[in-house]
């Protein structure tokens, strides 16, 4: 929380210095945006090779715990789906959302100009050329290329084969990839500590160029991507209601005392005693509680595909980028798939490993997302209330599936 206000902080203090000194002092402003864009190539520098070693690592670990049982099993494979249908959500609703309360045309307009220099990685092709093109040739090019979508492809191939092997290669596989993906969360924790000097930077731009309207903007933001996160909450108890039976009175009872510690922790792992306390209350049996939870804890974030994808979305509709359906389909799987290698980690860096990706796949620029990071706060508290809603509900769901609710 700490480390968040002090971005949160070096944002407002370089867009402020921007909007004092900027037309006076144009050196400041290069200056400012050389270090700035330094940063940002070092944190870009992680995203593909942490992505993929996440990826093989998350599939590892969700096969090891479907091998437990039945019930693991069934919950696991309940919990893809509804990361899906998240991630189809909010390909619908955020661009509504959009459309209905767009961002001011002259604040827009203004910070189009303070990010002109952020040109998109790359073209999106046509859908055609993009299913031909979805099983890589070679998936080390793809990774130079940033060719996300295929890259992921290789992934998921790889740890599904991965998950084949005898147990002793398995182990050592499994090891091998664990190890790797601490030593580059090691490097980009590394990276992130210099999150304030590099948003500072770039806010200074920012500030010079769009002036105030940059603040109206980044509360735009947060009220249009926390909004979709509401979606998956309420939604939640729509689920509770038609897969368990259980009312949404009853629900919200069992969930608030969890989903109070969501709202000052920001942690799904610190709500679990409360969440255990809520589905037991719900009438969940120990052995649902016990086992199925902590899997929704370690493996599931009912928000993650949909507010990352709205973060995508978001950004280029912030910088005039128009999305085509074929765009969007790349983004919903995207953002599906590199949220089962995000569970777990800091909220700072799940930010960037996960949206970063979708924004290359869809062709949208990453710079924005440092400025955005400073305010994920706001969201993530959306973001941890809507989980442990979800969480709850899918152990409750899984209980009622298994006999194991009264």
């Amino acid at each position: 929380m700490k480390k968040a206000l002090i971005i949160l902080v070096a944002l407002v203090l370089g867009i402020v210095i921007g909007l004092l000194f900027g037309s006076r002092s144009p050196l400041l402003v290069e200056a400012a945006d050389v270090v700035g864009h330094m940063w940002l190539n070092a944190l870009r520098m992680t995203v593909i090779p942490l992505v993929f070693t996440l990826l093989i690592v998350g599939i590892g670990k969700a096969a090891s715990m479907a091998r437990a049982g039945r019930m693991t099993a069934r919950a696991i494979g309940f919990m893809i789906f509804i990361l899906w249908c998240s991630s189809a959500m909010a390909a619908f609703v955020t661009p509504a959302l959009l459309q209905l309360f767009p961002l001011d045309g002259d604040a827009a307009a203004a910070l189009q100009s303070a990010l002109g220099a952020a040109a998109p990685p790359g073209d999106v092709p046509p859908f055609s050329e993009f299913l031909r093109a979805l099983i890589p040739t070679n998936a080390i090019a793809a990774a130079a290329e940033d060719a996300v979508l295929p890259l992921m492809v290789f992934a998921l191939a790889f740890a599904f084969a991965i998950t084949r092997l005898p147990e002793s290669q398995r182990a050592m596989l499994d090891q091998f990839f664990n190890a790797l993906a601490d030593a580059l969360l090691i490097l980009i924790q590394w990276v992130l500590l210099l999150a304030p000097a590099g948003v500072f930077a770039l806010a200074v731009g920012v500030g010079a160029n769009a002036g105030l309207a940059a603040f109206g903007a980044l509360l735009h933001y947060v009220l249009i991507v926390s909004s979709v996160g509401v979606v998956i909450w309420l939604f939640s108890y729509i689920l509770t209601y038609v897969g368990s039976k259980t009312s949404p009175v009853a629900f919200f009872k069992a969930s608030a005392p969890a989903q109070a510690v969501a709202i000052s922790t920001q942690s799904s792992l610190a709500s679990l005693p409360a969440m255990v306390s809520g589905v037991k209350a719900m009438g969940v049996g120990d052995r649902s509680a016990d086992v199925v939870l902590p899997i929704a804890v370690a493996l599931f974030r009912a928000t993650g595909p949909c507010m990352n994808l709205a973060v995508a979305i978001y950004v280029a509709h912030l910088l005039g980028i128009p999305l085509s359906i074929g765009a969007l389909a790349i983004g919903v799987a995207v953002a599906a798939i590199t949220t089962m290698g995000a569970v777990s980690l800091p909220g700072s860096i799940s930010f960037i490993t996960s949206i970063a990706p979708i924004c290359l796949a869809m062709g949208i620029p990453i710079e924005p997302l440092v400025l955005l990071l400073a305010i994920e706060t706001f969201p993530d508290i959306i973001r941890t209330v809507a989980n442990v809603s979800a969480d709850m509900s899918v152990t409750a769901i899984v209980a009622r599936s298994e006999g194991d609710l009264t």
